[in-house]
């Protein structure tokens, strides 16, 4: 006998607006009306005909926080284009994290009682985005500036909605000072040192990035809802060319996420008691059975080890044990891939397979270089595939991770086709936070100078393909942890070798922050 408050997944809805040479692009939609879009075909994949009633029930409709767009309340917008009136809206903080913990407090809310329908969306279109920009005159490369014709609210006569996560700067001014900027320059940091760890050069480890990625492509490739669904080789995927250029060392274009993109995703979670009621038929139910969250030493500085993560461990191990499965239940999974090394950090947490052999792709969209990552709301999209695969299989399990600024912030769901196993609670997801914040933390020493020793390090490229700027991370001979910029040429030139590594090479660290060799 099921729990009436037993959440269940379900809808699920996905759009993606591929470029279209008849569609310019003032005629393009805005993230808004895909969302709206998005929560549509959601309702119509749960009930039918049926399903606007379902939709209606929505007690809280919770909105990825997005990158693109600067609404004062997205959630009361899509609530209007839809007619509905749910008492609580929401929009999330900054991380890719943010689907699946808007989904966990969803579950949450209905396992209490609290709730009956719940609604996650999220959409960007920074593909459109661009092009209404470089139109319309706003900013370098167009992507700067609010696009006209894209739906304003007064921020004054509009209540602000409920913040879920906290908005925190992800890096240490130092960190800042040396060019840790955006994602793509921490991590490569993060690349090097697992290369290092695991004793590959660099020719081997390019020759992995290539094969996981290619697994990837291959994935994307069969899936209407990819934004690239063509299959790469490795060799495409890591050698650079007038359509992959680097972007910093050792990434070229084609194993970075890809954020120009115009997509959007929504899920519908309600109680078995309002499934039944809407006569949602039961092949069509996804049960989260649990989840659980964390976050790692918030700031790269502070990490023991840049190439593994304590909190997708403790957090992952715990969701699976919540769940009541081990690794070898899995039926699909798809972890979060921002970038490679993110996989390869995750395959260890879990303990799946790190060699690129595993049984199961890691992916059931394609992945953020394929698929499309659409800002923060990419695991939308992945949850919204992973329950179409679990319906297609009666009794399987999945699992979808979820990460945030620079593998800072990680959250883990695992979800089934067929009812908890486990009595107690209807559904259940913990903060492990404790757990790894009673974790060891690196001694930093942000004004260090003299003789240090490269942890590791980045070259980060211009457009033109040229060395621009490199970041390093290094060691004292007392063991701290200290930033340090490389813009000597000669320098420079040197750590830009492909084929160089120098991981553990000595250095001098002068007052400037700038590091030199020989």
């Amino acid at each position: 006998m099921l729990d009436p408050r037993t959440p269940v997944l379900v809808g699920v809805g996905q759009v993606t607006n591929r470029p279209n040479p008849d569609q310019p692009a003032p005629t393009r939609p805005h993230p808004f009306a895909l969302m709206a879009d998005a929560c549509r075909l959601a309702a119509a994949d749960a009930a039918g005909s049926r399903g606007h009633r379902l939709l209606g029930r929505a007690g809280s409709l919770a909105m990825v926080g997005g990158l693109g767009w600067r609404l004062p309340n997205g959630p009361r917008w899509v609530a209007g284009e839809l007619g509905i009136d749910p008492a609580d809206l929401a929009v999330s903080a900054i991380g890719g994290n943010m689907p699946l913990t808007l989904l966990h407090r969803a579950a949450g809310m209905i396992a209490l009682g609290e709730l009956d329908v719940a609604v996650v969306c999220g959409a960007e279109c920074f593909f459109t985005r661009r092009a209404l920009g470089a139109q319309q005159g706003l900013g370098a490369g167009g992507d700067l500036g609010e696009p006209a014709g894209w739906p304003s609210q007064d921020p004054d006569e509009i209540p602000t909605p409920h913040l879920v996560g906290t908005n925190r700067s992800p890096v240490t001014p130092a960190e800042l000072a040396c060019g840790v900027t955006l994602p793509v320059d921490a991590y490569p940091l993060l690349e090097h040192s697992l290369r290092a760890a695991r004793g590959w050069s660099p020719a081997d480890h390019r020759a992995r990035m290539g094969t996981r990625w290619a697994g990837f492509s291959e994935v994307a490739a069969a899936n209407p809802y990819a934004w690239l669904p063509e299959r790469h080789s490795p060799e495409q995927i890591v050698e650079p060319g007038p359509n992959n250029r680097m972007i910093a060392l050792p990434y070229p274009k084609m194993c970075t996420a890809n954020i120009f993109v115009d997509q959007s995703s929504a899920l519908i979670c309600c109680s078995v008691a309002a499934a039944r009621d809407a006569r949602v038929p039961e092949d069509r139910w996804i049960f989260p059975l649990g989840g659980a969250e964390a976050h790692d030493h918030w700031f790269l500085s502070e990490r023991v080890a840049l190439h593994s993560s304590p909190a997708m461990e403790i957090a992952g191990q715990r969701a699976l044990a919540l769940a009541g499965v081990g690794v070898d239940d899995l039926s699909a999974v798809d972890l979060y891939s921002c970038f490679p090394v993110v996989v390869e950090m995750a395959t260890a947490a879990l303990g799946l397979d790190a060699a690129g052999s595993s049984p199961r792709p890691l992916t059931v969209t394609g992945g953020l270089t394929f698929f499309g990552g659409p800002g923060n709301n990419y695991v939308t999209h992945a949850v919204a595939s992973l329950a179409e695969r679990l319906r297609s299989t009666p009794s399987s399990v999945g699992l979808a991770s979820g990460l945030g600024w620079y593998a800072t912030k990680h959250a883990f769901a695992v979800f089934a086709s067929r009812p908890p196993a486990h009595a107690g609670a209807p559904f259940r997801c913990d903060d492990v936070q404790r757990d790894v914040d009673a974790l060891p933390r690196q001694a930093v020493d942000d004004d260090a100078t003299g003789a240090v020793t490269v942890e590791t390090y980045t070259v980060v490229y211009d457009r033109q393909t040229r060395p621009h700027h490199g970041i390093a991370v290094c060691r004292t001979p007392g063991g701290t942890r200290t930033w340090a910029a490389v813009t000597h040429p000669d320098s420079l030139a040197a750590i830009a070798e492909r084929d160089s590594d120098f991981v553990g090479t000595a250095g001098t660290l002068g007052a400037d922050r700038q590091l030199t060799f020989g």
